[in-house]
């Protein structure tokens, strides 16, 4: 299936980032941004949004802090946010065209989850879908310091499957996520906006 790909490379291990790439979460996430936000009088866009992605909430509102000379609690705000979304986690579904490589490598390959949301919230939309029994291990928001773009979660999840970097493949959809994935040394499939699937260089 990845030989279309990748004709010369056979890869020990395959690591996904969650929203947007296996569970098209984007949009309940952003509305639970805006809804969070509301009392701030502050908005997030699609497109700042997009650009963002990646990193943990947490530091995206001390980014918008700095952005809006405000003082939102991180913390604080995480809760609201993330209370927000899991009221419209009904509104998820699974991205197929991830899903089927997910399920044609099952029990062939190691998988992972490798993503800069928090684990609890992971995990809740992974049973909402079914999908929890298809990955080996979760790496999440708590278990690195340095987010994407840095290269630290792509290498703690290919240590974690006990697989070399250059021996991984990376799904992404957000050019953070990418731009980590190729400084860990793996090779990389974006997750496009219609769902298809296209080479990163």
């Amino acid at each position: 299936m990845l030989h279309h790909f990748f004709p010369e490379h056979s890869f020990k291990a395959l690591l996904f980032d969650f929203d947007g790439t296996v569970a098209d979460t984007m949009p309940a996430h952003l509305a639970a941004w805006n809804k969070a936000l509301d009392k701030y009088d502050l908005s997030l866009s699609r497109e700042q949004h997009l650009s963002w992605a990646g990193r943990p909430t947490a530091r995206i509102v001390e980014m918008m802090n700095e952005l809006h000379q405000t003082r939102i609690d991180p913390e604080q705000f995480v809760k609201e946010k993330e209370s927000h979304y899991l009221a419209s986690l009904n509104d998820v579904t699974p991205i197929t065209s991830v899903m089927e490589i997910i399920e044609h490598y099952h029990g062939k390959l190691p998988m992972a989850i490798v993503t800069g949301s928090r684990r609890k919230i992971v995990e809740l939309t992974m049973n909402q879908l079914g999908i929890q029994k298809y990955f080996d291990t979760l790496v999440c928001a708590e278990d690195y310091t340095q987010g994407k773009p840095a290269p630290d979660c792509f290498l703690l999840a290919a240590a974690k499957v006990n697989a070399a970097p250059t021996d991984c493949l990376a799904f992404e959809d957000a050019v953070l996520g990418i731009e980590a994935a190729h400084t860990a040394g793996m090779n990389c499939l974006k997750v496009t906006d219609s769902y298809s699937l296209v080479h990163t260089r």
